[in-house]
């Protein structure tokens, strides 16, 4: 036994997964010319070389083993073994009209923890009215990295589908191209004997570089990451009706929330997912052509079938240009918990045009000792072709009671929290400092689609001459028994009623001059309750004819609300402005402030406004 021990240990070719190098023919190749034995399921399959070898056994014993007692070695001479290679990848790309998130996708499939020399690339595309070409030069300088690569391009098709309204509208001639596409795949990584097969759509960005690791310790035949999103769209489904169709379910959303942690059963999954060749259940799956009874049952299927048939969130008429904001949304959503997303060093772009959106001046106000905050938020500005002025907010917690004393500030007599009950903070004071000079934050995330809307709200504004001095286009809405009146003829604007925050508005001259002409440095109060002047505190401003108004729906939100895992307030986690000994954290968990955000977040929401054509992509909840 340990004599045919020392034989296979002699060296021997490395494994690898190549069986047809250079070539695109559709026939495989024969099993006789696979030169490895790969191991699928407790079954171990060997080329017809290897018999040849274990033939000659007795006559290589004779040379090797001379005397019995020459062939034995002492224990403490074996060398441990070394670990097993990692399992033979197959990466699966259909691209088309993808140019402007391949540079991102591709960065984040190189950085990857994962052997490169383990990983196949097959990598398909046509029907593109785009640069999605550019895949070609990214495979001819990262081919030498990855083992084996096949490129099956079709330049010669028409950029559009027969009957197809748009780019993105998905026909049955689309969904059955891609099904063949993917089913070529799938067979090539059988052909050449491949462990795992990773499909994955292009505008998935693989953050977390262990993926691949993770979902292999699973051991399962179908797997998938969870894909995060803008709302609660995700790239599973918990319930599945008996014609094939969504099905709402009560799990989906503590999954989706990563309430619930693990790995889940469920009857689909789609856009990123990866297949356990090994598995003998695995080769009954295919994407095409249809299974003979296929029904809609729930089988295995439909997992495949059905999901290249899966109803993508992009509306069937979007333009390429909804596509390419759409995707750089979801860049910057990645960079609210992670580090910001390199494209490949393969591939040159074109370099950013930053501008001002047509304003005078966009500021963008800082604590110095916020430098991750600072980083984030220019990187996002950048990545939108924003430019803005950086300017160092002034840091409450270093006033001390000269410096109040100096800059001649008095407290809004009788001032009380409206949570709390407590007197302004530092951290309020030095806040209110900062927008008294300029105005903008720097804890927030963009909505979808945040230029666009932007600027087509400017150009509403010029035409229909609106007599405005601030608008807000972020906050927390407080009104609840009402709705907010409607401007006429400006598409998603209304009339602000009382609001919290100052996470970005707009600020006229004339509107500054009459926040400024209210002196509110002798009766300071929070600046996000100054700007709409609570009922209370009226008498002691006498001119009160800021004209305010506020996007509707919102063009940012907060990075994290009060009681979130990451949320950090420098404002209301200060000391009292008068008395340092006084600290104003509070238990998150039993906040009422915490109780009532939630409640604000779903019942402000103003229906009557005038809707542009984005509305849809605003909601929240996509499904």
């Amino acid at each position: 036994m340990w004599a045919y021990e020392f034989i296979l240990r002699t060296p021997t070719p490395a494994p690898c997964i190549q069986c047809r190098r250079n070539t695109t023919a559709a026939a495989s190749a024969s099993t006789s010319s696979v030169p490895f034995s790969v191991r699928c399921a407790s079954r171990e399959f060997m080329s017809p070389a290897m018999p040849r070898v274990t033939s000659l056994l007795p006559a290589l014993l004779c040379v090797l083993l001379p005397g019995p007692s020459r062939g034995y070695f002492p224990e403490e001479r074996w060398s441990p073994e070394s670990p097993l290679l990692a399992p033979r990848v197959v990466v699966a790309l259909v691209c088309r009209n993808s140019a402007h998130s391949l540079p991102l996708f591709l960065g984040a499939l190189e950085r990857l923890n994962y052997p490169k020399d383990r990983i196949a690339l097959w990598v398909a595309t046509d029907h593109n009215t785009d640069t999605t070409a550019i895949l070609r030069d990214w495979l001819v300088k990262a081919q030498n990295d990855y083992h084996y690569v096949e490129w099956r391009p079709d330049d010669e098709t028409r950029f559009a589908f027969e009957d197809e309204v748009g780019p993105k509208h998905w026909n049955n001639l689309r969904y059955e191209h891609v099904m063949k596409l993917r089913q070529a795949a799938l067979e090539t990584a059988r052909e050449i004997w491949a462990d795992y097969l990773l499909v994955a759509d292009c505008d998935n960005l693989l953050t977390n570089t262990d993926m691949l690791w993770k979902l292999m310790s699973e051991n399962k035949t179908i797997v998938a990451p969870m894909l995060e999103s803008r709302a609660a769209y995700s790239n599973f489904w918990c319930g599945m009706t008996s014609q094939g169709y969504y099905k709402r379910t009560p799990a989906y959303v503590p999954i989706r929330k990563q309430e619930r942690r693990g790995c889940f059963a469920v009857p689909m999954v789609h856009s990123t997912y990866l297949l356990d060749l090994q598995k003998e259940a695995s080769r009954q799956l295919a994407f095409y052509p249809p299974h003979p009874e296929y029904n809609w049952a729930l089988d295995d299927v439909i997992v495949f079938a059905y999901s290249a048939r899966m109803a993508v969130p992009m509306r069937s008429n979007g333009t390429l240009q909804d596509e390419e904001e759409s995707f750089l949304h979801t860049q910057l959503e990645v960079m609210v918990k992670n580090p910001p997303l390199e494209p490949s060093s393969f591939l040159s772009l074109p370099p950013k045009q930053p501008n001002k959106m047509g304003f005078d001046e966009v500021f963008m106000i800082n604590l110095v000792r916020r430098s991750d905050r600072r980083e984030r938020m220019l990187r996002t500005l950048h990545e939108q072709e924003i430019s803005c002025k950086v300017v160092a907010a002034v840091d409450g917690k270093v006033l001390n009671k000269t410096d109040i004393e100096s800059m001649k500030i008095k407290m809004l007599p009788g001032y009380k929290d409206p949570y709390h009950g407590r007197p302004l903070t530092k951290g309020e004071l030095g806040c209110f400092l900062s927008h008294y000079n300029i105005w903008k934050e720097d804890d927030l995330r963009f909505e979808v689609f945040f230029k666009r809307r932007l600027q087509t709200l400017l150009q509403e504004l010029a035409t229909y001459k609106l007599d405005w001095d601030l608008i807000y286009i972020g906050r927390k809405r407080m009104q609840i028994d009402h709705q907010e009146k409607p401007v006429p003829n400006i598409h998603n604007l209304v009339e602000a009623d009382y609001s919290y925050w100052t996470l970005g508005y707009l600020l006229s001259l004339q509107g500054a001059q009459k926040l400024l002409l209210a002196e509110p440095l002798n009766n300071l109060l929070p600046v996000d309750e100054f700007l709409p002047v609570m009922s209370e505190y009226m008498e002691h401003f006498e001119s009160r004819d800021l004209r305010a108004f506020s996007a509707e729906p919102l063009l940012v939100y907060p990075t994290h609300y009060t009681g979130e895992m990451g949320y950090i307030s420098d404002t209301e986690t200060s000391v009292v402005w008068d008395n340092e000994t006084v600290r104003t954290d509070w238990d998150r968990a039993r906040s009422r402030k915490t109780q009532e955000q939630g409640e604000l977040s779903f019942e402000a929401q103003n229906s009557d406004v005038l809707q542009s054509e984005l509305e849809n992509w605003s909601a929240r909840d996509e499904l």
